[in-house]
């Protein structure tokens, strides 16, 4: 990747934060949240601090998996609202000083998206991947039921067929293989492009990609598919170059170099985002994995994990983008899962949200929404045995019908209210000054204040065990407990440290004592 490329100024000092759509905000009482929902919702996302929201897939859909089966990429769908009301999102967000970010599908559509229907029918149509023949893997290859027969090669679900790309390697043994400068490869790779210039000459300041990893098949190293973004992200900087990429692809060391501004830890790729806050699944028991994680009551976990794989991708992305940490999404349970209550979860965003990442905060996390049990499916929700809807429940604004999310009847809400009775609300939140969401907002407040907890500059770690205690520029100090038990760290030279957000922690000479579930950030003395 050439050394020119650096991480936009913008996303290095921002705060993410992801809206599950349906889930967000109801204005005409449907049961389903909207974009004019987010709208009336904005001045909460003002008070919070957030500088960009990222909304799950909101184009047209069948909804067989949520929206991530995507129908037309340049219509919103009816249950959101029109394109006139994405624009007028865009423009009232900004107005705020927050941009919007959409969610792109680039390696599949729906089986009912045009594309798709054409080249079912169509024998020469290269849109997809076909074959005469069950190949392999074989749970991927999906039997037409058009005139044109053969089968599918599907992403996902068997209603998402993937779009052809290419293949990497040619194989004799399966010669319908394409290369990736094939006429069906260059058509879709063309039409990735317009569908985002359409969206960014509407005002959008980027995109979250969903599975990026994905286009090229039977691509070792995955070196094709970084050479398609790669190109994206020339074309980015010179037509849309305030514009940002996100990657979900879990591997900064291949992303960042490819061209996106930032990729995300995630929890399929690897035990570090695991060992912090072990949400991987939510329906395998209290924890998803059942392995210690550093943000444990009991106090099992590590940072040893974590910090290995994040010094790999930091090195990887040398300046050039950012690694996005997120408290959870709508595939993994909640911050608040397991024994963890939203009291413990505390320390885990202290500690989110002073580390040199782009920290990406769930709608709902910051006031302790807890992951739901026992929900039924909901437009795919349910993966084996991992239970995503228990993530997707509405959003919990007040103590009124419905926790204020919508005016329609209860059985008419897209999933369940959390039925706890102690479940929390924004307006009790912000009428409590001790709970989560002051913590968080304070938090987020410091970090935007203080550009030696952001994301450039440099961390030094010097207690791995509890606490976690690190410096960031070598002039603020860190200390993080997440466990329930107080702790004691030998650090000397801290003498003096000044407190500017202390939560259950004291600096003392030689040493530093934690509380159970606490954190600190003190401004060091200068020497």
């Amino acid at each position: 990747m050439p050394q020119s490329r650096t991480a936009l100024s913008w996303l290095s000092d921002a705060v993410l934060y992801q809206v599950y759509p349906q889930s967000f905000a109801d204005s005409d009482g449907d049961g389903i949240g909207d974009l004019a929902g987010i709208v009336e919702r904005l001045d909460y996302l003002e008070w919070l601090g957030v500088d960009a929201v990222w909304l799950s897939p909101c184009f047209a859909s069948e909804f067989g998996d949520a929206g991530y089966d995507v129908t037309d990429y340049l219509s919103i769908a009816p249950r959101y609202g029109t394109n006139d009301d994405a624009v007028a999102l865009v423009e009232a967000a900004r107005s705020r000083g927050i941009r919007v970010m959409l969610d792109l599908v680039p390696g599949h559509t729906s089986h009912r998206h045009p594309w798709f229907q054409e080249s079912a029918n169509t024998p020469g149509d290269h849109r997809y991947i076909w074959s005469d023949r069950i190949a392999s893997p074989m749970r991927e290859w999906i039997p037409n039921q058009g005139r044109r027969g053969g089968f599918y090669r599907a992403n996902f679900y068997a209603i998402q067929p993937a779009l052809n790309f290419g293949y990497a390697r040619s194989n004799e043994a399966e010669p319908w293989r394409q290369p990736v400068d094939a006429e069906g490869p260059r058509a879709n790779r063309a039409a990735l492009q317009e569908i985002m210039r359409y969206w960014f000459d509407r005002g959008v300041s980027g995109f979250r990609v969903d599975m990026a990893y994905s286009l090229v098949k039977d691509d070792p190293g995955q070196a094709e598919t970084a050479k398609i973004w790669g190109r994206i992200r020339e074309w980015i900087d010179r037509a849309y170059p305030d514009r940002a990429l996100l990657a979900e692809w879990g591997n900064p060391k291949i992303s960042i170099p490819a061209g996106f501004h930032s990729d995300f830890f995630l929890h399929f790729d690897g035990p570090a985002l695991r060992s912090l806050w072990d949400n991987n699944a939510g329906s395998l028991g209290p924890w998803s994995d059942g392995q210690p994680c550093y943000f444990d009551p009991d106090g099992k976990g590590s940072m040893h994990a974590f910090l290995a794989e994040w010094q790999t991708a930091e090195a990887a992305a040398d300046g050039r983008g950012l690694i996005a940490l997120p408290t959870s999404n709508h595939d993994f349970s909640r911050l608040v899962c397991g024994p963890r209550t939203r009291d413990m979860a505390v320390p885990a965003f202290a500690f989110q949200l002073t580390w040199p990442s782009l920290p990406v905060i769930y709608y709902g996390d910051e006031i302790g929404m807890r992951y739901v049990p026992g929900l039924p499916d909901k437009e795919g929700s349910q993966l084996d045995t991992q239970a995503r809807q228990g993530s997707r429940t509405p959003m919990q604004w007040n103590e009124g019908p419905n926790a204020g999310f919508s005016t329609a009847p209860a059985e008419d809400l897209y999933l369940p209210i959390d039925p706890d009775p102690g479940r929390p609300t924004v307006a009790g939140s912000q009428a409590d000054a001790s709970s989560l969401l002051h913590h968080v907002r304070s938090l987020i407040r410091l970090r935007k204040q203080t550009p030696a907890l952001g994301a450039d500059a440099p961390v030094r770690v010097f207690h791995r065990d509890y606490p976690f205690v690190y410096t960031r520029n070598d002039s603020h100090l860190v200390v993080v407990n997440g466990r329930q038990d107080p702790a004691i760290a030998p650090v000397a030279g801290v003498d003096g440290a000044l407190p500017l957000a202390v939560h259950g922690v004291e600096v003392t000479d030689g040493a530093i004592r934690a509380d159970g579930f606490s954190y600190g950030i003190f401004e060091l003395p200068r020497l």
